[in-house]
Parts: C-alpha cells; structure tokens; sequence
C-alpha cells in the first residue's frame, strides 16, 4: 500500500513539548511530509520551528480554531492520500506508530484511524487511568451499526493522534468551522453516518495526558456540554454519554481502590465537578457572556 501522508501538528509557546515532539516524528519509518501550524507563539516555539523545518505556517493567536485551522491546511495541502493530526503534547513512543496507524486504511472503508495513548511519565493514577479507560490495548474497526451497543463511545476520536482518509474527509465536508472542541468526533460521527468505519489502533502509541487540576476538569467538560448542545444531532444518532460516563466514576473508583485510596474524596469531588460542568455547558444558552468566558477552557471561542 503506498499513500502519500502529510502530517500535521499546530503549535503554540510549547518550545520544550514542541522539539520532543517534532523529533520523535522525524525518527518515524513512514515516508511523511510534516507541516506545522504556530499561532504566533512567544516562547522561542515559532523561532525554533523555523530554524528546523522548511514548511511552519504562522497565524494570528486570535484566528486559531480546532476545527478551522486543521481544514486551511488540509486545503493549503491538497493532493495527499492522508492526513496525519497530532498535538504538540502528543510524543510518538516508537519509531512505528505512525505507519501502524496509517497500515489501518488498508480497508478501504476506514475513513479516520486514531492510536493507542499512553500517559506521559510523572502522569497522576487518576490522569493515568483516563488514558488506559479510553485507549485499551486491544485494536478493533467500528461501524455506525455499532452504536447499537457502543452507544456514544461508538464516534469517539482523538485530535491529539488521529489520521483521516483524504477522500472520506472531503465526503463529510472536511473539519468543521468554530466548534469549541471535538472537531475530531464531529468528522467520525459524520463519517460513520456516511458508511465510513472508524479504526482504532493500539499498537500505535504515543503519550499523551494531562495533570488536570480540578477547575481545569470542571472547565473541559463545561466545554464538552457546551459542544454536545450545539451538536445536538451526535447525540440523537449515538445517544448520551451518560452511560459512559458511568461506566467511567465505577472504573475510576476501581483503579484507586488498592494503591490509591487516598484518592477517593477527590475522585468524589472531581466527578462532580465534571458532571456540574458539562450540565452548565449543554444549558450555555441561558448564561451571560461573561459567565461562559470564565467557566470554559478554550476563552477565545467567547471573543
């Protein structure tokens, strides 16, 4: 199977992040073109990625956007069988992960493939439980059917290490335009109406997590209601998240549980404030301007 791939990562002030990861791609056995996106960093990232690369494409901060951005360089790009997303945060574990992601499109019905993460090192239990309740070992292709039993888990993505097929990415109209997050399941949600198939990968590894403080989780996940609000439409084809997220509280409570009960007052506390969060986002409609801005992770979807 021959492909040609571009591979594609946006930037911002993550110098330290930025170089790892950017070495770990150039150290792949894929045969890939990497373009990278800064939104005008401050940090030495922009002057660092324009030392060693040839193809850094610099915007404005304020015109940054999840799903807007990744779609100007898939047009600025055109002509590549794949297109390979990555986030600055996301370091490939091995020199492999991206040809086995890329080996999913063998089938020719695999519209988006996404990998395995791994936590990062000096991850927190509750940061390393997320990555192994989300991405298990085990590989598997999901079609729409699927929802019947994977329910809303049936559309799940990652931006941080995900690869779309050119063709089924122009069949669903490319990345959407000013969503606040979830640009990555938007495109599979849409795709698998589509008849596409959604591949998940675990053999192909990175890491990637996020020690979260407990406002940073409350601020997420009002962000994830506030997308579920406006997509309405992923919930009524996939169903709530509700059971998964239930499914996620017993998982938790069973990780901590042997090594780690210490955790669980703040297991308690930090559930709830995702649960309070995400319910203020899906009701977003009926808060003030101000009070959106304050309560959300990504501030610049409120200007």
């Amino acid at each position: 199977m021959s492909l040609r791939v571009a591979i594609i990562v946006p930037t911002y002030n993550g110098r330290h992040e930025v170089e790892h990861a950017i070495c770990a791609i150039k150290n792949q056995t894929i045969d890939g073109d990497l373009y990278v996106v800064d939104s005008s960093s401050t940090d030495g990232t922009r002057e660092w990625l324009e030392e060693h690369l040839d193809t850094v494409h610099v915007i404005p901060s304020e015109e940054f956007d999840h799903g807007g951005t990744r779609q100007m360089l898939v047009d600025r790009h055109a002509g590549y069988d794949i297109y390979v997303f990555l986030t600055q945060d996301a370091y490939l574990a091995d020199e492999h992960a991206l040809s086995r992601l890329v080996e999913c499109f063998a089938d020719p019905a695999v519209g988006v493939a996404y990998g395995r993460q791994l936590p990062h090192h000096g991850a927190t239990p509750l940061a390393q439980h997320a990555r192994l309740f989300n991405y298990p070992p085990a590989s598997r292709t999901i079609t729409y059917q699927d929802r019947t039993h994977l329910g809303f888990k049936a559309a799940f993505n990652s931006n941080s290490f995900a690869a779309y097929r050119a063709t089924a990415l122009a069949d669903v109209g490319g990345f959407p335009s000013h969503t606040i997050l979830s640009e990555d399941m938007y495109v599979a949600a849409k795709m698998l109406m589509k008849g596409w198939k959604v591949a998940y990968a675990g053999d192909a590894l990175c890491r990637h997590s996020h020690n979260y403080t407990i406002f940073q989780e409350f601020s997420r996940y009002f962000d994830i209601g506030v997308f579920n609000a406006r997509e309405a439409w992923i919930q009524e084809h996939f169903g709530t998240p509700d059971g998964e997220g239930r499914r996620y509280v017993f998982s938790e409570i069973r990780f901590v549980l042997p090594r780690y009960w210490y955790l669980l007052p703040e297991v308690a506390l930090r559930n709830c404030c995702k649960y309070l969060g995400f319910k203020l986002g899906l009701w977003e409609r009926y808060l003030p301007q101000w009070l959106k801005r304050r309560f959300s992770m990504n501030k610049k979807f409120w200007v």
